[in-house]
């Protein structure tokens, strides 16, 4: 297989942004961009996410059960770079960024266009990522959307011809 035409296609499949967030028992807080992030099912509705199986928000959310989706806003890119890198918690902010604890505890950025609230229904563990699926509990929206809500996302190509995830 060619390496180059292999990343260029798999970099085809277009992405949005969200900021994944858990809060384990114990008070350990993930925050992480992630983009690899699909609709699973209608009923139960589930959604599925990638998450790096070495990063914190694994294990978060593996010991928490539960995690949310915080959807960002075409305008907030800056967003998205703020939870590229590790973060930390300090009282009710994330690198910065007051939140609110869902029903299941997780974080739900106050600043964030809308968040999907999940419990863990199953997780795959394979290479270098595992895909967790989560069973939707709750959901909400910062304000209404006057056209189609996928045109209000945030995507991966909002942050410029270098920014690259995948392949």
């Amino acid at each position: 297989m060619d390496e180059s035409l292999k990343k260029q296609a798999l970099r085809m499949i277009p992405y949005g942004l969200y900021v994944l967030t858990g809060e384990s028992a114990d008070g350990r807080v993930a925050a992480s961009t992630v983009n690899w992030v699909t609709q699973a099912s209608f009923q139960p509705p589930l959604v599925v996410v990638g998450v790096k199986a070495d990063s914190g928000s694994h294990s978060v959310i593996k010991d928490s059960g539960a995690f949310a989706l915080n959807i960002l806003g075409k305008d907030q890119q800056s967003l998205a770079f703020a939870f590229f890198k590790p973060v930390e918690r300090e009282g009710n902010t994330i690198a910065g960024e007051p939140f609110t604890s869902g029903g299941t505890g997780a974080p739900l950025l106050s600043n964030a266009f809308g968040f999907v609230e999940c419990t863990l229904a199953d997780t795959v563990e394979r290479g270098d990522h595992s895909i967790f699926v989560g069973e939707v509990v709750d959901a909400g929206l910062s304000s209404e959307i006057a056209g189609r809500p996928d045109d209000e996302t945030l995507a991966l190509r909002d942050l410029g011809a270098g920014t690259f995830y995948g392949g």
